[in-house]
């Protein structure tokens, strides 16, 4: 497989905007948030599975799975949580895979928020981690998902801690700056990486 860089970070510390970045540089980025839509789009098992388990409910009127109300009562029952976990991360993990198996850039970026808690890590060559101090990242996300506090605050309790997850990075990219400042930032890791893939060749 070619060159893989992780990238992750806490909710609303700003991972889209850094590999937004890089997908502009023609870099193909494989989003496990979006590959955690594609197995439980309708017609897929795993759709067929939670709406057993959570009851029919748990589906909108068009077919599609109530994300919102599924994580309404998986972050406030830690065993349901689980249960959704061992069923979708063997999944997940798969269609990641497939997807970074069909990239033609020159590296692959696999931008998760369970990176570092998954073996989603062994994937990658480098992990990135985009932080933010707390407080900025509770700001953003209520304002991006309109969730209140506390709603948000859980979710971060359920993420790794903030040391924790800086502890093992090799590259951190302080996302509380300008966008300009990050735009500069995205360039030098783009020319690193380029270096890195050739030589891991």
């Amino acid at each position: 497989m070619a060159f893989i860089v992780g990238i992750t970070g806490g909710i609303g510390s700003g991972k889209s905007a850094v590999t937004e970045r890089f997908e502009r540089l023609g870099i193909t980025v494989v989003d496990a948030d979006l590959a955690a839509r594609v197995i439980v789009e309708p017609g897929r098992p795993a759709l067929a599975a939670i709406a057993e388990h959570f009851g029919a409910d748990i589906i909108l009127a068009d077919g599609n799975l109530d994300r919102a109300a599924l994580r309404q009562r998986v972050f406030s029952n830690d065993q349901e949580r689980l249960w959704l976990e061992q069923l979708t991360h063997p999944l997940i993990g798969q269609e990641i895979i497939d997807q970074m198996a069909a990239s033609t850039s020159p590296y692959t970026i696999l931008s998760s928020p369970l990176l570092l808690e998954t073996s989603q890590k062994d994937l990658t060559a480098c992990v990135v981690v985009v932080d933010v101090p707390e407080d900025l990242q509770l700001q953003r996300t209520m304002q991006r998902d309109d969730n209140d506090a506390a709603q948000v605050k859980r979710i971060m309790a359920a993420q790794m801690q903030r040391d924790q997850r800086l502890a093992r990075a090799d590259i951190v990219i302080d996302n509380s700056r300008s966008l300009q400042e990050l735009d500069a930032v995205v360039e030098e890791l783009h020319k690193e990486f380029l270096l890195r893939a050739e030589t891991a060749h």
